[in-house]
């Protein structure tokens, strides 16, 4: 009951915090294009559909209740049909953006990327955040302080996998996009962890070409002052608490080269591959999603398509470690394979 009421409070604390961010947000901008996140207007699955659907033009659904973005940076944006988005995305960004899928940490497109520019949805091209409020977490994933202006973030409350996060989405596009904590750094006290899946960068050179022209004055000052703060839930967590934040996909490293990438890259459940070496040896890394297609079943694939000699298997954990161990017992390939402990971030393109 102690906890409960505890979890309310501390839910209750980050809605506040992050109503406050835009107050403040909205203080350091001009009135046209004020900054934050209305955190209330997402609060169950079927609000969230609401949002998603949007109004006729494309306009973000809460923009008259939160303010929303206004003048030349409103911009019109829609979200395509499902199947359209199947086409347009990858298998990674498909899964994440609309399964709620968290990509690996370290692994991922923007965690390390520090050249000024806009985060945009990758479904719809709405802009969500900017490098000048970007920051390290030590985290694995791209951190903000803040959404890049007021309406174009919503939150709602998460109960999966065991934890009590609040879960934020692209307003028009409804696409996931990661969570929000309120153990970010100054101005705001907020780190909003995102997936690079969920989002499309464009640098400050091409803003006006792709039609953001309105964001470029705001690049006069470079890129982000915003100062690296990695205490936080998600790189740091509190003795014997599991950390905030949770990758739900995978990644294997197998040796191996184009051919068994070629092979691998149509598994059900695999969503994405890449070529490159683990230290000397040529290897594959394989993105997958451990609910459709167990390390297991994608040792048997790919041991059936792999002709190197060397047959080494550069496991990234514990779990992989005993998941291994087990195929190798249990498969006719397996005499040939040998395991080697390698973390995931071995891995060069």
């Amino acid at each position: 009951m102690r906890r409960d009421v505890q979890n309310s409070r501390k839910r209750w604390l980050l809605t506040a915090a992050v109503t406050a961010s835009a107050m403040l947000s909205g203080a350091c901008r001009p009135a046209s294009a004020t900054t934050g996140v209305s955190p209330t207007r997402a609060t169950s699955e079927s609000d969230v559909g609401t949002v998603s659907a949007g109004p006729a033009n494309g306009a973000p659904a809460n923009a008259a209740s939160a303010g929303g973005p206004s003048g030349a940076a409103a911009g019109t944006y829609t979200k395509p049909p499902v199947e359209e988005l199947r086409r347009k995305l990858t298998p990674l960004q498909f899964e994440v953006t609309q399964h709620a899928a968290t990509e690996p940490p370290f692994q991922n497109a923007f965690w390390d990327n520090h050249a000024a520019g806009i985060y945009v949805d990758v479904a719809t091209g709405e802009p969500l955040f900017s490098s000048l409020d970007k920051f390290n977490s030590g985290t694995g994933w791209p951190s903000f302080t803040r959404p890049i202006e007021d309406g174009r973030v919503v939150s709602k409350q998460d109960d999966t996998y065991g934890m009590e996060r609040t879960e934020v989405r692209s307003a028009v596009g409804n696409s996931h996009l990661g969570h929000v904590f309120d153990d970010g750094p100054a101005p705001t006290g907020l780190r909003y962890c995102i997936d690079s899946a969920s989002l499309r960068f464009i640098p400050v050179k091409d803003l006006e070409a792709s039609g953001y022209g309105a964001y470029a004055s705001r690049f006069t000052g470079g890129v982000s002052s915003v100062p690296a703060s990695t205490h936080n839930a998600c790189a740091t967590p509190p003795p014997g608490e599991r950390p905030g934040c949770a990758a739900t996909l995978d990644t294997a490293l197998l040796a191996g080269g184009a051919a068994t990438q070629a092979a691998l890259r149509s598994l059900h459940g695999v969503l994405e591959t890449q070529t490159g070496v683990v230290g000397k040896v040529p290897a594959i890394r394989v993105v997958f999603d451990p609910k459709q297609i167990d390390f297991a079943s994608l040792l048997s694939q790919w041991a059936a398509a792999e002709a190197n000699a060397a047959h080494i298997v550069f496991v990234t954990s514990g779990d992989q470690q005993r998941a291994a161990e087990e195929w190798k017992k249990g498969s006719a390939n397996g005499g040939n394979v040998t395991l080697q402990a390698e973390p995931s971030t071995s891995f060069a393109d």
